[in-house]
């Protein structure tokens, strides 16, 4: 280990004059991306189909290949899942992510292709690591183990040696030798099914470790590091884990759980935030300060960007990197070394900057509340959030909300289901700094409230603890990957919510 280290710390640093190219470049980086997508796809099922062959132009792509949604391209996919090959990529593909989101139970099976493995999801975690020896190049964060908290894992033998499982355990099942060195726990436990079970293991075995890195969706690592300090009996985790200097965050927003981590935690270390999704590694933060990720456009994907408004058009028009505009939502269109093409992933995102491109995610094109016309997306329900908690000296451990509709004797509001790891001394109060902070992030929302014509005032109904888990567990989807959806524009899952709490 101490000699692999200082090695691969080498290595990631060689790796920085690449970097710097491909955002210093980014559109020219992009038409190559495209270029070397259409030219190795022109013989596949799909490229014949739309006549990759004479595609020569970014606007002949986008005349002749429709975007295409999860249900559009699953026909596709179930040819290759039975093993045929040359369906949509050039590549056997053998590998295949399992995603599946909170609101439903139909799963989607993502292809994961040899280059996507290699020259997206490993490739942008190697340019995650160069940027942080970049920034940090007194760090020792190689000389400890980086823990992940992931998913579970499942084989199952589709058609000679296809597989598939989450995400999390597809990486962890094809990561290179010398990255199996620098994890914990043992990949047998990394991969355990039933996840009770599974985070006992690992608080017992990783308590052991010298962990110097964290990654993992915020909800489920805070379970994990609370029964770490249970078993060491500890205050803080800097007291089990000295070395400790890094956690990776994505997923969700890390802005609601930003003071339960450092307070767990008990000293500064440094937090970045990436965009890892099954259907790409899209991308990440450079340095902790830094407003947003930095977009990999060298990563074999070809992003285009959807302004929201034309979502549902029946020819929605989409726009490059060269006319994106700061501070406005973009649902992501992406065509991928794994087949995927042209395809609506479902996120939104805005960009903080341009040149260097960053970008952060603002929620889903479902999970959104918009039932009186307040537009109010994920990105301002975690702001709004924090600052509540912030100036009710409170904690929030996690929320969903969704709309009240109008009565006979009442008019419309949000209804906001919170778990507190430390709840408010009063509940009115919360309210009422959460709706303050949703008028300045969200005139839209503002604007509906005016008088109370249109929208009261939030409702908030404080859930007993662990009410958020018990409806993951009721959903089949406890884990490291799953997560509680923050926004409902219909009551579905609230109301599921509220019959287990009551």
């Amino acid at each position: 280990m101490k000699l692999l280290s200082p090695a691969i710390s080498r290595l990631a640093r060689m790796r920085l004059w690449r970097i710097q190219n491909w955002i210093n470049n980014p559109v020219a980086v992009q038409r190559e991306v495209l270029q070397g997508l259409i030219t190795s796809a022109q013989y596949t099922v799909f490229g014949k189909k739309y006549q990759f062959s004479t595609l020569f132009s970014l606007r002949q792509f986008k005349e002749t290949v429709p975007i295409h949604d999860y249900e559009q391209l699953q026909p596709y996919i179930q040819r290759m899942m039975d093993g045929e090959e040359n369906v949509l990529w050039n590549s056997p593909v053998s590998w295949f992510a399992k995603s599946s989101g909170t609101t439903s139970n139909k799963s989607k099976f993502i292809p994961v292709s040899e280059e996507s493995l290699q020259e997206n999801h490993f490739q942008a975690s190697k340019d995650v690591l160069t940027n942080y020896y970049k920034y940090f190049p007194s760090s020792d964060l190689l000389t400890g183990k980086g823990l992940v908290v992931g998913g579970s894992h499942q084989i199952y033998q589709l058609q000679n040696d296809i597989q598939y499982g989450d995400l999390s355990a597809v990486l962890m099942q094809n990561t290179p030798f010398w990255g199996q060195w620098l994890r914990t726990p043992e990949l047998s436990v990394a991969l355990m099914d039933e996840w009770e079970s599974k985070i006992e293991k690992l608080a017992q075995i990783t308590a052991e470790e010298n962990v110097t890195s964290l990654a993992g969706v915020p909800t489920w690592t805070l379970l994990l590091l609370k029964r770490i300090l249970e078993i060491k009996q500890k205050n803080t985790i800097k007291e089990v884990w000295p070395n400790l200097e890094l956690y990776i965050n994505g997923g969700v927003s890390f802005i609601p759980y930003r003071e339960q981590f450092e307070k767990i935690i008990g000293a500064p270390i440094n937090y970045l935030e990436i965009y890892n999704a099954s259907e790409g590694f899209f991308a990440g933060q450079e340095r902790p300060e830094d407003d947003g990720m930095t977009l990999f456009t060298e990563h074999g994907v070809f992003y285009e960007f959807l302004p929201v408004e034309e979502y549902g058009k029946p020819n929605p028009k989409t726009v490059g990197l060269d006319k994106v505009e700061v501070d406005k939502n973009y649902a992501l269109v992406i065509s991928t070394t794994g087949g995927l093409w042209r395809y609506l992933v479902g996120d939104t995102v805005r960009f903080t900057s341009v040149f260097p491109f960053r970008i952060k995610v603002s929620g889903r094109l479902k999970h959104y509340i918009n039932a009186f016309g307040e537009e109010l997306i994920v990105d301002n329900a975690d702001m709004a959030i924090a600052e509540a908690a912030q100036k009710t000296n409170s904690i929030v451990r996690d929320y969903t909300a969704a709309p009240v509709y109008f009565s006979d004797n009442s008019n419309g509001a949000h209804e906001w289901l919170i778990e507190f790891e430390i709840p408010p001394e009063n509940l009115d109060t919360f309210s009422q700094e959460l709706d303050s902070a949703l008028k300045k992030t969200n005139s839209d929302y503002e604007a509906k409230r005016y008088k109370d014509i249109a929208l009261g005032l939030p409702i908030i109904q404080n859930l007993k603890p662990g009410t958020f888990q018990n409806w993951l567990k009721s959903k089949n989807k406890v884990g490291g990957q799953h997560k509680v959806p923050r926004l409902s524009n219909d009551r579905d899952i609230v109301e599921e919510i509220i019959d287990l709490d009551f």
